[in-house]
């Protein structure tokens, strides 16, 4: 069994040496440095794409273009006054921003950002870990990041934090269950955990072999906006909305503390937004041309990557902080019931085409069903209503 693990992995093929062991430290020193740099470029790109939408300048001092700005500001906060609250446990505010940093980067380290290469005969995938279990893992670590938050709230021994912490943990909750089940719709088209095979097995015809595609695209969107509310990016910031609870979880940090919040929080946008390419648009497949071939994977992955990327930036740019019910609704009335009905139609779609059909037809009338007592509902209640105001 453990031959067999290690064989999925070429650097393993020939068992576990001194050389092996080498290489995979340096694989995840290449990838926790290249995920640090990307956060300070993602930061800097955020605050130049807003303020070009709303017609400013954004950074321009520190380095050229502004790009050094970020490191400026991680300077300032690692030099300024670390506090703690009176009231607060002592052990679990200092613990809460690292429960946040660490998942964002054991997620990134099952994505696939290129093809195998080969240096000083030793072949390796560029992926630091390919586990059998892999997505399970993603699962995993997407749920435990709310505990920093959680956390960090509750251990801060003051009020808004705590409900801000409040916010985070039934904003998973609603939002965890629609993210999973199209995670599931990838795994029962691709028959593996792995995320290497899910990529792999879009990889038969450029594009059309998408999950984006085989999905039928409404997967796509639920786990989108699933996603955007699991990381808290806007418009599902409610953890933080400054309007009503001062700053959210993170209220009474400052320092390095403070930054290691932030930190995460555009780590695991840079995280999600590789997971979105690699779930539904093919991982690092694209079209290869025979000038250096290890190279156009890793600009298609980059390619699709920065897309998302923008995208999130766009949303934050263009679109309003929801109202907290209106989160809920979404979630809990819209997304999971939409998932499990596309869940049902894939899998029966697989099992045999008129399965397909049967499912579609009962999900048709289940629908019917439910929009009738939903109505008939509402028209009781302004019965009710106006019965009560005469």
């Amino acid at each position: 069994m453990t031959a067999a693990l290690l064989a999925l992995d070429p650097l393993y093929a020939a068992g576990v040496h001194w050389a092996q062991l080498v290489i995979a430290v340096i694989k995840v020193v290449v990838v926790f440095g290249v995920l640090l740099v990307s956060v300070m470029l993602m930061i800097w790109f955020e605050r130049k794409v807003i303020s070009d939408m709303q017609a400013r300048i954004g950074p321009n001092r520190a380095g050229p273009f502004g790009i050094l700005q970020t490191v400026a500001d991680g300077v300032k906060l690692f030099f300024k006054e670390d506090l703690i609250p009176e009231r607060a446990d002592r052990f679990v505010f200092k613990l809460a921003p690292y429960l946040s940093l660490v998942p964002a980067f054991v997620a990134f380290s099952i994505v696939p950002v290129g093809g195998d290469v080969t240096v000083a005969h030793h072949t390796f995938e560029l992926q630091l870990a390919d586990p059998p279990i892999g997505i399970l893992l993603l699962l995993a670590m997407s749920s435990v990041s709310v505990y920093g938050m959680m956390l960090a709230g509750w251990s801060s021994g003051s009020k808004y934090p705590l409900l801000g912490s409040v916010r985070a943990s039934a904003q998973m909750v609603s939002y965890e269950a629609a993210l999973g089940m199209t995670v599931i719709m990838t795994v029962l088209l691709a028959g593996t955990l792995s995320t290497r095979g899910i990529v792999d097995s879009q990889s038969h015809t450029f594009f059309a072999s998408w999950n984006l595609i085989r999905t039928g695209i409404v997967p796509f969107v639920i786990f989108l906006v699933a996603v955007t509310a699991e990381i808290n990016r806007p418009p599902f910031d409610l953890v933080e909305a400054e309007q009503e609870l001062v700053g959210g979880f993170h209220t009474e940090y400052s320092s390095i503390r403070f930054a290691l919040f932030f930190l995460a929080e555009f780590m695991n946008t840079i995280t999600m937004s590789a997971v979105i390419v690699t779930l539904f648009l093919g991982g690092p497949d694209g079209p290869r041309f025979h000038v250096v071939t290890w190279l156009w994977p890793i600009l298609w992955f980059l390619g699709k990557t920065i897309i998302f990327l923008f995208v999130y930036v766009w949303l934050r740019a263009a679109l309003p902080r929801l109202r907290y019910d209106q989160l809920m609704d979404l979630g809990w009335k819209v997304l999971i019931p939409l998932s499990l009905a596309w869940t049902l139609v894939v899998a029966a779609v697989l099992v045999g085409s008129w399965w397909g059909v049967g499912i579609i037809a009962a999900l048709v009338v289940a629908a019917g069903l439910l929009i009738r007592a939903v109505r008939v509902g509402v028209i009781r209640r302004e019965e009710l209503g106006e019965e009560g105001f005469a």
